[in-house]
């Protein structure tokens, strides 16, 4: 699991503040609202796939959307852009190397290159080319 960022991490926090505000108030109100935040408390949780069979919530939930149409509909989303700041918060969250650590790989590196430059000269200079001699009969 990524690290969250620290904008991600405000966000989440207002929310379980705004979550708790929101149950404190339901639980200072009158007593009349107490019979409803027990009917809210004790209704069963949804299925995945089954539809809401509360009309008043679901009349509600399908205002919603309508409202959330009509806006999409009048004004489109700029998404233009929307790859460039996803790959800006994804820098963000990379482990950069420090100084040493890229000096120290580098040497690993070159040195590597060294040394197989030096096997592969090795091989060719040694071994394959006096054998196409041998095999081709200009060394007799």
């Amino acid at each position: 699991m990524a690290k969250k960022s620290k904008t991600q991490r405000a966000k989440a926090s207002a929310a379980r503040a705004q979550r708790k505000q929101a149950r404190e108030e339901l639980e200072n109100e009158s007593p009349a609202s107490e019979n409803v935040t027990e009917a809210v408390e004790e209704k069963p949780k949804r299925s995945l796939f089954k539809k809401d069979t509360d009309s008043k919530e679901t009349a509600e939930k399908s205002a919603a959307k309508a409202v959330s149409k009509d806006k999409k509909d009048a004004k489109p989303k700029k998404k233009r852009f929307q790859f460039f700041r996803d790959v800006k918060a994804e820098m963000k969250r990379v482990t950069w190397p420090t100084k040493q650590d890229v000096a120290r790989w580098s040497v690993v590196v070159v040195c590597a290159l060294v040394f197989f430059g030096v096997y592969v000269a090795v091989l060719d200079n040694l071994i394959a080319t006096p054998l196409l001699v041998f095999v081709s009969g200009l060394g007799a």
